[in-house]
């Protein structure tokens, strides 16, 4: 059998694999890193000019295979661009150019090579754009680890630190861990269902015989269990703090956001086209971890005195709250679906908003010795909204976001699609956790915000003015963090079609 190939289908993923390859032999003939920064940014575009022209047509689907015994039923396809495909990478390559942005000066300040550095992130997000397209499980676990093994080598990039180093080795053992539980879990679903495509696996698991109702069940916990790990899920969650210390900023905004939002939508992938028939099984098992990750994750923040390990923590909470309406489990998954995806686009300009501003304003200097304090320590952020207006407000607003309070309103926007979408699924309980973790979450986003104002003390923050990519990327978050917050119902109605 031949295959015909969509290529308009496939282009931001072919896009960013050619612009990838291109600038590895680029940087190989020495072209400046400058030159390689804004040509990553302008194949990032390129990709979402792609994804808004396949948005305004319609739904496209390639590498399909006929079904039935004798090619007679409907086809298969491994990728499609759908709705939830396009809203998903539209979240990805967005989040992309900010981090480009975001990464123009680090390159620099921390001496790492720029070809091998936007060769990997290129990588690392056809991965994400490749993963939230994918229709069956050989193509999901393929994108996942095309967006795994470059983020282990980004994070140790800076080849003089060993805490990048050891960053790095961790990330790779519980992503290695993950990938193999993961594995395991799809050999046992193949062999229960005979299938790889989810939308053949789905009814086949409908009609399962019951002696091979718990091969199934194992297999899809474990399927479960691999994407745990890669969106920091407890108890799947340990890497995350040390691996966002250690690794430089812009790479811990990418895990952040584009990794966490490609682990979201794979998640979603399966859990809705694949086993909604087992949503018995695995959606107590989603609340039980959504509880534990939001508590956990803001218990664990109030202990934190770096911004860094306060955003990580922060993040590992995040993926509580989003994980929250899939708990309904096969009841009202359309709902849960949509409700997840507009709460990882909102979080998306949040966050990357709150790492822009400290990329930009960290204080970069060399420990004098034992005593000196951390770089990064959330005391050293006293008085920088009176130092520098721009910078505190921005950071002040992101942090409001994030916390869910007006003027806010994108934050507690998306705490209330998530909420309404849980209640309406039938798991109050996980609701009433939910509204106890976002008191406990606003203690610590608002100490931090208060900080910006204080007065400053003897190691007060050190603001440095930031370059003109820092200061755009901050503007495109701030701009687009003013705009949904002002008119949320934009992320609704975008995520309403992919219902």
């Amino acid at each position: 059998m031949i295959q015909g190939i969509d290529y308009a289908a496939v282009a931001p993923p072919l896009i960013l694999a050619a612009a990838a390859l291109a600038l590895l032999v680029a940087d190989a003939f020495g072209v400046p890193r400058r030159v390689l920064g804004w040509a990553s940014g302008g194949a990032f575009g390129a990709a979402l000019v792609a994804v808004a022209a396949l948005a305004f047509g319609d739904r496209r689907a390639t590498f399909c295979v006929p079904g039935g015994l004798r090619g007679g039923g409907p086809a298969s396809c491994s990728y499609v661009a759908d709705d939830f495909t396009l809203v998903f990478q539209g979240v990805v390559l967005v989040a992309a150019v900010i981090v480009v942005l975001l990464s123009l000066g680090e390159i620099t300040a921390s001496r790492i090579p720029a070809g091998e550095y936007h060769f990997l992130l290129l990588c690392a997000v056809t991965g994400a754009v490749t993963l939230v397209a994918a229709r069956d499980l050989v193509l999901l676990v393929v994108a996942l680890e095309t967006l795994s093994l470059p983020v282990f080598a980004l994070v140790a990039l800076r080849r003089y630190d060993g805490v990048a180093s050891e960053a790095a080795v961790k990330l790779f053992l519980v992503s290695v861990v993950s990938s193999a539980v993961m594995l395991f879990g799809v050999s046992l679903v193949y062999g229960a269902t005979g299938a790889m495509h989810l939308d053949r696996i789905a009814p086949a698991l409908r009609s399962l015989p019951s002696d091979l109702d718990p091969v199934a069940g194992v297999g899809i916990m474990l399927v479960l269990a691999g994407f745990a790990f890669k969106i920091a899920a407890v108890p799947f969650h340990f890497w995350a703090p040390d691996v966002y210390q250690g690794a430089p900023l812009p790479v811990a905004a990418f895990l952040s956001v584009v990794s966490k939002a490609a682990g979201f939508a794979g998640l979603a992938i399966v859990l809705a086209l694949g086993f909604p028939a087992y949503g018995h099984v695995w959606g107590p098992l989603v609340g039980i971890m959504a509880a534990l990750t939001m508590t956990l994750g803001n218990l664990f923040a109030l202990r934190q005195t770096t911004a860094i390990r306060l955003l990580a923590w922060s993040s590992v909470a995040q993926s509580g709250y989003m994980l929250a309406p899939l708990a309904a489990g096969d009841h009202r998954l359309g709902e849960a679906v949509a409700a997840t995806t507009a709460y990882v686009a909102l979080y998306a300009v949040m966050n990357l908003g709150a790492f822009a501003v400290v990329v930009g304003f960290r204080r970069r200097f060399e420990p004098a010795g034992e005593g000196t304090p951390p770089v990064d320590a959330l005391d050293d952020y006293r008085g920088l909204g009176r130092r520098s207006p721009a910078a505190g407000a921005a950071l002040a607003f992101f942090l409001i976001c994030l916390a869910g309070l007006p003027p806010g309103v994108m934050g507690l926007f998306a705490k209330v699609v998530v909420f309404r979408a849980t209640v309406a699924g039938g798991v109050t309980w996980l609701a009433v956790i939910m509204a106890l973790n976002t008191v406990i979450g606003l203690v610590y986003y608002l100490r931090w915000a208060v900080r910006l104002y204080a007065a400053p003390t003897g190691h007060a923050y050190a603001a440095a003015v930031p370059g003109v990519p820092v200061r755009a990327a901050v503007a495109a978050a701030g701009a687009g963090a003013v705009v949904l917050s002002a008119a949320p119902q934009l992320v609704l109605q975008a995520v309403s079609s992919v219902t």
